[in-house]
C-alpha cells in the first residue's frame, strides 16, 4: 500500500466513530498501513488536534473489534490525525485544507496520493467533488480516489445527474461507491467458495439448481429515521442497491485469481440479462406491503403509521419481495426470490440457493421424506456457510434426515466489512465496488417498479410486526412450487418439539 493522505470529510460524524476510525486502526495494528501515512479530519466544529485526537481514542475503546492495549502503539496511531474546520461550500476552506496536506506531504514525505472519504450527506456529494477540483486540492502529482457512500442517486434520472457531476473531477476508475454489504467477509469468499471448489462450480447452473433466494429481513422499525426513511421505503434503502449487489455476486461465474475489471464486468452481464418489469406487470413479480402492530421479541409494537414522524396515510413501503429472473445460458429458468422488510419475525441477512430434488422428480407419488439439499450463506448477524444433505435414519431406510454440513465459519476476529472497503479502496481495488454500469442498470430495472409504486399500481399490503412478511410474499413462491426457507427451520422430526417445527409444517410444501 502506497503512502498516502486520508482525507476525511464528515470526520465528527457516527459513520466515522462507528466504522470509519475502528477500520483504520484495525489495518494499522495488522500492518496493513503504510508506515507514512496521513489523515485530515474535516468537520464544522471548533475542534483541536488534541480534541480530534481524543475523540478518535474514545471510538476505539468504543466500537473496535480490538481494543487498544499497547500506549506506545495507539500514540503513534493517532499522530497521523490532523483536524480542520471546513465549510463544504466555501472554496476559501478548501484552499485552506490544500495548504496543509501540501505542508504535512512535505513533513512526512508523502507522495501526492489523496483519498477523499464523503462521510456526508449525498446532497453534498456533487459541491464536495466541485471544490476539490476547482480549488487544486484535486491537481495532485500521484494518484486520487474519491470514496462514496449510498444513496446514488434517488431514482434513474437522479443518479446519472449525480454521476455526470461527479465525472467533471473524477474518472470512473477513480470513483469508489461503497456498499458495505460487499465488504462482508464471507460475501468476498463467494468468489473462492466456487473457484476452490470445483463440486460447487459445477452446480452452479440452472440445471442442477431449482431457485435461489436472497433476504435482509429486520426486527427493528424506523427507530430514529422517520424523516428519512418515509421519502425512501424499503425499496430504495435497501433492494435497489444491497440485495440487487448480492444478486450479482451470487451469479457470477468466475475464473481462478479474476481480476477488479473481470469481476465487474460479469456483474454488468448480469445486470443486463436480468429480464426487466414493466408498469403494468409489476404486480404479478412483486409484493409490497407495510408493517402493522404486532409483536418483536415478545414486546409489542406499534404499526409503522404510528411510529413518530410518520404521517398517519403514509404509503411507504417497508417491506419488498419480488421474482427476478436473469436470462443467461447459467440460470435461464431459475427464479431468484429477493425479500427485504423491518419489524419482521428475525433479523437475517442470507443467501438460500435451493437445489433440485432428483427424487420427488423420480418419485413424486411418494412421500419420502427428503427435504432439499440447500447451501445456506449466512452474511448476518453471523457469518458462515453450510450445505443441507440428505442421509437415512438408522432403523428407518425409507425416512430421510437432513444433516448440515459447514463449509466455512468467520472466526470473531476477521476484518469488519468496512475494513475490508478501505484497505481496498487504499490500495486501488476496486473489485467490491459499485461501478457506475451497476448503479445505472440497477436504477434502470427498478424505475418502472417506482414508478408503478406512484401510480398505485401495486397494493399495498399489510404484515403484522414480528413476522415473516404478508401473506402474499408466500404465495408468489408458491405459484412457482417452492417457499421461503427461514432460518429456523426444523426438519420433520422434531416438529413436535418446537413452535418453529410447527411454523415448517405450514409451509414445507406449498
Amino acid at each position: 500500500m502506497e503512502p498516502c493522505t486520508f482525507i476525511l470529510f464528515g470526520a465528527t460524524g457516527d459513520l466515522a466513530k462507528r466504522k470509519i476510525y475502528p477500520a483504520l486502526y484495525n489495518l494499522f495494528v495488522r500492518g496493513m498501513l503504510p508506515r507514512n501515512f496521513s489523515v485530515v479530519g474535516l468537520g464544522r466544529r471548533e475542534w483541536t488536534a488534541d480534541v480530534y485526537q481524543a475523540a478518535v481514542e474514545r471510538s476505539l475503546y468504543q466500537f473496535s473489534r480490538r481494543k487498544p492495549d499497547d500506549a506506545e502503539q495507539l500514540n503513534r496511531f493517532l499522530q497521523f490525525f490532523a483536524y480542520r474546520v471546513l465549510d463544504i461550500g466555501r472554496e476559501e476552506d478548501y484552499r485552506s485544507l490544500l495548504a496543509l496536506v501540501e505542508a504535512r506531504e512535505r513533513t512526512l514525505a508523502l507522495p501526492q496520493n489523496r483519498l477523499y472519504y464523503l462521510s456526508v450527506g449525498p446532497e453534498y456529494f456533487e459541491t464536495i467533488a466541485d471544490r476539490i477540483r476547482s480549488s487544486g486540492l484535486g491537481a495532485a502529482d500521484g494518484w486520487k480516489r474519491l470514496v462514496i457512500e449510498k444513496p446514488f442517486g434517488r431514482d434513474l434520472h437522479s443518479a446519472r445527474a449525480l454521476n455526470r457531476r461527479l465525472a467533471e473531477s473524477f474518472a470512473e476508475e477513480e470513483i469508489f461507491r461503497i456498499d458495505h454489504y460487499l465488504g462482508k467477509p464471507v460475501v468476498q469468499r463467494l468468489e473462492s467458495l466456487q473457484q476452490a471448489n470445483p463440486i460447487i462450480q459445477a452446480l452452479w447452473t440452472n440445471r442442477y439448481i431449482a431457485n435461489v433466494q436472497i433476504t435482509a429481513s429486520e426486527t427493528v422499525g424506523v427507530e430514529e429515521r422517520a424523516g428519512y426513511y418515509d421519502h425512501v421505503g424499503a425499496l430504495r434503502d435497501m433492494f435497489q442497491n444491497h440485495l440487487l449487489q448480492l444478486l450479482m455476486m451470487t451469479a457470477i461465474r468466475l475464473p481462478y485469481d479474476s481480476s477488479s475489471e473481470k469481476v465487474r464486468f460479469q456483474k454488468k452481464q448480469v445486470m443486463e440479462a436480468l429480464e426487466p418489469v414493466h408498469q403494468e406487470n409489476v404486480g404479478v413479480h412483486l409484493v409490497r406491503a407495510q408493517y402493522a402492530e404486532g409483536s418483536v421479541g415478545g414486546q409489542p409494537v406499534v404499526g409503522y403509521a404510528s411510529e413518530p414522524g410518520i404521517p398517519p396515510a403514509s404509503a411507504n413501503e417497508t417491506f419488498v419481495a419480488a421474482r427476478l429472473r436473469i436470462d443467461n445460458g447459467d440460470w435461464r429458468g431459475i427464479p431468484f426470490y429477493i425479500r427485504t422488510g423491518k419489524r419482521m419475525k428475525k433479523k437475517s441477512t442470507r443467501i438460500v440457493v435451493e437445489f433440485r430434488e432428483p427424487l420427488k422428480q423420480a418419485r413424486p407419488e411418494d412421500e419420502y421424506g427428503a427435504l432439499p439439499n440447500l447451501l445456506v450463506i449466512e452474511i448476518g448477524p453471523e457469518e458462515s456457510i453450510s450445505l443441507r444433505l440428505n442421509t437415512k435414519e438408522p432403523g428407518t431406510p425409507e425416512t430421510f434426515k437432513p444433516i448440515r454440513i459447514d463449509l466455512h465459519l468467520t472466526p470473531p476476529t476477521s476484518p469488519e466489512a468496512y475494513e475490508n472497503l478501505i484497505g481496498d479502496a487504499l490500495r486501488g481495488d476496486a473489485a467490491f465496488f459499485a461501478h457506475w454500469d451497476e448503479v445505472e442498470l440497477s436504477w434502470q430495472w427498478v424505475q418502472p417498479v417506482l414508478d408503478a409504486f406512484a401510480n398505485d399500481r401495486v397494493p399495498l399490503r399489510s404484515y403484522a410486526a414480528g413476522t415473516y412478511g404478508p401473506a402474499e410474499s408466500d404465495a408468489l413462491l408458491a405459484e412457482d412450487g417452492y417457499r421461503w426457507w427461514f432460518d429456523d427451520d426444523e426438519p420433520p422430526s422434531s416438529q413436535s418439539e418446537s413452535t418453529e417445527g410447527d411454523h415448517y409444517a405450514r409451509h414445507a410444501h406449498p
